[in-house]
């Protein structure tokens, strides 16, 4: 078995591993955390809060709870002046409100995609240059050296 020598070197961590895609970042429980956190200190949490509730929407099995979930959703994030309103299009919005009464699956798909786009081109960089993110990683070096550099 070879033996690693004292100067290998982790992956980089999770931590910089968010840095390579917003699916990256959003699969990661700490990497969701930090971003929400991130977006809460923009006033945008709204967005991954939505794209969360599309994931967990497009699960459900049962039609009742299809029914429950579409219009907690709708509620929440859709109509206007819903207390976390998400900024789409009005084409998208009157598309979700005429087809909520009887919602499938895919009725949020086109604002969850035009939502993830928005995080990916928008939000996603600047959380990357954030102190929030630098912060993180510099945290993950410092373990990552302390690892293999014991004495230090």
């Amino acid at each position: 078995m070879p033996v690693k020598c004292c100067f290998h070197r982790s992956n980089g961590g999770e931590t910089v591993a968010w840095s390579e895609s917003v699916d990256a970042l959003l699969a990661n429980k700490d990497g969701l955390a930090a971003f929400r956190t991130f977006l809460k200190s923009e006033f945008s949490e709204e967005n991954v809060e939505f794209w969360l509730a599309c994931e967990d929407f497009k699960k459900t099995k049962s039609s009742t709870n299809m029914v429950l979930k579409a219009q907690k959703i709708y509620s929440d994030f859709i109509q206007a002046d819903a207390p976390k309103e998400i900024n789409i299009d009005f084409h998208t919005k009157n598309d979700i409100s005429q087809n909520i009464s009887e919602p499938t699956l895919s009725c949020f798909d086109d604002a969850q995609r035009f939502i993830y786009s928005l995080m990916a081109k928008d939000s996603f960089p600047r959380f990357l240059r954030s102190e929030v993110y630098k912060e993180l990683v510099k945290k993950q070096q410092d373990r990552n050296q302390k690892r293999w550099f014991p004495f230090l």
